[in-house]
């Protein structure tokens, strides 16, 4: 993880001169000092997709931020996260169906780039912890007739996502926002799954509402 918080730190660095440098004026601004120093703040709902140990998967979550000179957010956020019910283990010639859920959220950094065109970039960076389930959900059994799943292993995690975002300022309390994230967690611990079930890439549609 060492190397991802080096690359991590550079992205933030860069990206705040870029940030800067495309809402520059006259006047020297600063993050949180002088007069023309200004504030806003946002919430936002998501809806991503991505694949979890090849298997389709819809990540739901939320996240909002208090914006400084319209160049950067710091704020928090998070998801919640199901794939596909199709693991299948025989079990004594019956077959249970079972399936990976769980959430995941912290501490979000996200860089405005060009904040006042109408269409700019940002890039948020999520640093986090989470946790994830394995799930019996009863499929197959006999003498259950109906849908009851329960947790056989549970494991907790470690996440940086780090994404870039097009954002559309749609009206101005509202901006759209389409992208592509990357997820790296800590290695798992749970049966028939790899260490590293939970990295791999997302594509979403964010809703943001606020003073930007």
């Amino acid at each position: 993880m060492k190397k991802y918080a080096v690359l991590l730190l550079s992205l933030i660095f860069a990206t705040v001169i870029i940030a800067q440098d495309a809402e520059k004026s006259d006047e020297y601004r600063t993050l949180f000092g002088g007069d023309k120093t200004t504030h806003g703040g946002y919430g936002g709902l998501s809806i991503n997709y991505s694949q979890i140990d090849g298997k389709d998967a819809v990540l739901v979550g939320a996240r909002g931020g208090w914006i400084i000179n319209h160049g950067i957010s710091i704020g928090i956020g998070g998801y919640g996260f199901a794939n596909d019910m199709n693991y299948e283990k025989n079990i004594n010639g019956f077959y249970d169906n079972y399936s990976l859920a769980g959430g995941y959220g912290g501490l979000v950094i996200e860089p405005i780039i060009g904040a006042k065109w109408p269409v700019h970039i940002s890039i948020p960076i999520l640093i986090g912890a989470g946790g994830v389930a394995y799930i019996n959900n009863y499929y197959g059994r006999p003498n259950y007739d109906y849908y009851n799943p329960y947790s056989e292993e549970v494991d907790a995690f470690f996440v940086l996502e780090p994404g870039i975002e097009v954002e559309l300022n749609m009206v101005k309390f509202m901006r759209l926002a389409v992208g592509g994230y990357y997820r790296y967690t800590s290695d798992l611990n749970l049966a028939d799954t790899d260490t590293k079930v939970l990295d791999g890439f997302s594509v979403g549609l964010t809703m943001k509402f606020g003073k930007f």
